[in-house]
């Protein structure tokens, strides 16, 4: 006997999150799913959990799917799903926090080392048949100070790569707490004034959308780098691609965008001051598993309790 139906706003889920889920019938939204998809989906299933991989959760989709309890991010950021929404209508919204800490924090440095030693721009002038050698300068990172916004699972493990590399780590985030020795905490305010580079890790809100703008970037210190691995919204583009042609910020290495996917032609694409990459920075064969399992173990959490109380 079917324990219900579990709608997943992706293509396919992880063999090991799967086998945690057996009971359930599993059904799949595709790879890019829009809104009147997930709608239908819901109404012909009526699914009691959602695992969201890709796609907004509005509340339209949830008044779609009556017997909906749970949804549960494939992931750390929920803001994808509209909380609000789901709280006025009694169902729990869960993320795999941690989940993906080590693929982001690892494509965070990547990126940062991508700026700092000139990876791409070098490599395009070697294929030109460029020897570069006696002019160009890369930046060296150790002595230099990082300014992260966001403290949780993946800005400490990044924090503790840059300390690893002899950076000065600065912080800002008002909910952690317990910080490593290595991290100062600062107000935001500082993380603009005194970082030779700025990394994002913190979740996309109302409050903070934007935060990245033409006022806090001409704050920071001529040349500052910039790394996003959280959020697009984070960021003005706008202001930010004036910034590096104006060289007030020397380079930026993002991996998500206010658009997504990416629509080509855009701006950023004729600056090679700004390394791109297609907001993989948690895709890794590892993190998929990872955040398969806590998607499942976490709506698993949720249905069960609610079954042992009903």
């Amino acid at each position: 006997m079917s324990r219900g139906t579990i709608v997943v706003t992706g293509a396919d889920l992880a063999p090991q999150a799967l086998a945690l889920l057996q009971g359930f019938e599993v059904v799949y939204a595709g790879k890019a799913p829009q809104e009147e998809d997930l709608v239908a989906l819901c109404r012909k299933h009526d699914p009691v959990a959602i695992i969201v991989r890709y796609g907004k959760i509005p509340g339209a989709v949830m008044d779609a799917a009556p017997s909906l309890r749970v949804i549960s991010k494939h992931g750390s950021g929920t803001d994808t799903i509209d909380q609000d929404a789901a709280r006025a209508r009694g169902i729990q919204v869960r993320a795999a926090v941690g989940a993906n800490a080590a693929a982001v924090a690892e494509q965070a440095l990547a990126l940062l080392l991508a700026c700092a030693k000139s990876v791409v721009q070098l490599d395009a002038r070697m294929r030109a048949g460029h020897w570069d050698k006696a002019t160009h300068k890369s930046v060296e990172l150790n002595g230099r100070t990082i300014g992260l916004v966001g403290l949780g699972a993946i800005g400490q493990r990044f924090a503790r790569m840059c300390d690893a590399m002899g950076m000065t780590v600065l912080g800002h985030d008002p909910f952690a707490s317990s910080l490593p020795t290595y991290i100062r905490s600062v107000d935001i305010d500082t993380i603009w004034r005194e970082s030779d580079a700025i990394s994002l890790h913190c979740p996309l809100t109302a409050e903070n959308r934007g935060m990245v703008n033409a006022r806090t970037l001409q704050a920071c210190r001529r040349g500052v780098m910039l790394v996003n691995t959280a959020r697009g919204g984070l960021v003005d583009e706008g202001a930010l691609l004036e910034a590096v042609r104006s060289g007030q910020v020397a380079a930026a290495g993002l991996d998500s965008f206010a658009v997504e996917p990416m629509t080509a032609p855009h701006p950023f694409h004729g600056e090679p001051n700004i390394i791109l990459s297609p907001h993989i920075g948690g895709v890794t064969g590892d993190a998929y598993v990872n955040m398969g399992l806590g998607a499942a173990r976490n709506l698993l959490d949720v249905l069960q309790v609610e079954t042992q109380s009903a």
